[in-house]
């Protein structure tokens, strides 16, 4: 009998941080559910890791070379057999009750809503100052954004950064529209959680679980350069509806500017950031103190 929820867990070389992630699934308190953990090419102990769990809902697949996190996840795609299929990142961690109460969201509406996510914290794994911490969470814009629901008309706030979803490690998504759409696109490297939702909202409904069901751990930034072009992906991608979408007067090439000035800024290279700031859009009075931590850090990795 086919379990309730696929669990997709794609991995690379995360032997120290999966097993949380794994512990996180297996207690969940919706149990009728299949594991499958895709290891990317790992060239550490992930599988002796993976092999200690004497669970027989996990299944673990190996890739013979590394192909990206978007390939990992079809690889898993393929595989599932559940009713929903559930993402999540190999250092990320839900709370028990999270499957549970996504699905019975879902179950309790109706046939248009084909998905559901949730709040998430972030997790800084050497610790974090409790003010520090009551703070960004006070000027997070995720307290705008989190928790709409809603269809096609969130498409818009997803491509101009304004709803945030953490989709990678809080969707869940009927498996019918997962395979309709087919899977996650293996051309992007990063950007993917949020082009693969774009897809599920021309589907069906989104809907939120209005509870922190995820911890999401800090595990570093990629390079500047990579995000730079993945970016420019991404828009190209939807130029049609960043296009209508500017005409109505939302500014998506500001807004992701504002993220590509971000990034170099905090690798240090200014003369970069603050070109891509004078082009973007204007931040808000509580993206004020992000920037001048981006800002701060750019100074040090330059002494440094």
């Amino acid at each position: 009998m086919a379990p309730t929820v696929s669990v997709i867990v794609p991995t690379y070389n995360r032997a120290d941080a999966i097993p949380r992630t794994i512990e996180s699934v297996l207690s969940q308190t919706l149990e009728d559910l299949e594991l499958i953990i895709v290891d990317d090419a790992s060239q550490d102990d992930t599988e002796e890791v993976v092999a200690s769990y004497d669970d027989d809902r996990i299944q673990f697949v190996q890739h013979e070379e590394n192909q990206g996190a978007s390939a990992a996840r079809n690889t898993g795609i393929e595989r599932a057999e559940g009713e929903y299929m559930a993402f999540l990142d190999s250092d990320d961690v839900w709370l028990p009750t999270k499957l549970e109460k996504q699905v019975l969201t879902l179950e309790l509406r109706s046939d248009e809503w084909v998905a559901a996510y949730c709040k998430a914290e972030t997790v800084h794994p050497d610790g974090q100052n409790p003010l520090v911490k009551a703070v960004t969470q006070l000027i997070s814009r995720r307290n705008k954004t989190e928790g709409a629901e809603g269809g096609k008309e969130l498409i818009g706030p997803t491509l101009s950064d304004d709803l945030h979803t953490s989709a990678g490690s809080t969707l869940i998504v009927e498996s019918d529209i997962v395979r309709e759409i087919d899977g996650f696109d293996e051309s992007f490297s990063r950007f993917q959680d949020p082009e693969f939702l774009i897809r599920v909202l021309k589907h069906g409904k989104l809907a939120c679980v209005n509870e922190t069901l995820l911890l999401r751990y800090e595990t570093g930034s990629p390079p500047a350069d990579s995000v730079a072009k993945a970016d420019e992906h991404f828009r190209r991608t939807f130029s049609e509806e960043v296009e209508r979408l500017e005409q109505q007067g939302i500014d998506v090439t500001g807004a992701h500017h504002y993220i590509l000035a971000r990034h170099y800024l905090d690798e240090g290279q200014f003369r970069t950031g603050f070109r891509y700031l004078r082009q973007s859009r204007r931040p808000e009075p509580r993206q004020l103190p992000g920037l001048l931590l981006n800002l701060y850090k750019g100074v040090k990795a330059n002494i440094g």
